[in-house]
């Protein structure tokens, strides 16, 4: 799906619509240090073997595309969902 680089839409803070810049959202890098990281590699030490248990069901193939809208005049972003998408690019 080709996204266009400008959408105008509502603005919650200024109270109506202006034109929004549209980024994709990319996750950023997981921390090392954190709770569940470390609970984690608890149990992948020694033969333990799967520390979740094993995905025994079919993978999903898409991933849910969220974009990021950044209001021109104020500046607030808000996040939309997409849903499932096999490609989404913004249009240049």
């Amino acid at each position: 799906m080709k996204i266009p680089q400008v959408i105008n839409t509502y603005c919650p803070r200024c109270n109506k619509h202006t034109p929004h810049k549209v980024s994709l959202y990319k996750q950023g890098k997981a921390r090392t240090l954190s709770w569940g990281q470390r609970q984690l590699e608890r149990k992948r030490r020694g033969y333990g073997g799967e520390p979740r248990g094993r995905l025994r069901r079919k993978a999903k193939i898409t991933k849910k595309v969220v974009i990021i809208l950044t209001c021109n005049e104020c500046g607030r972003k808000v996040w939309r969902n997409l849903g499932r998408l096999s490609r989404a690019e913004i249009k240049r």
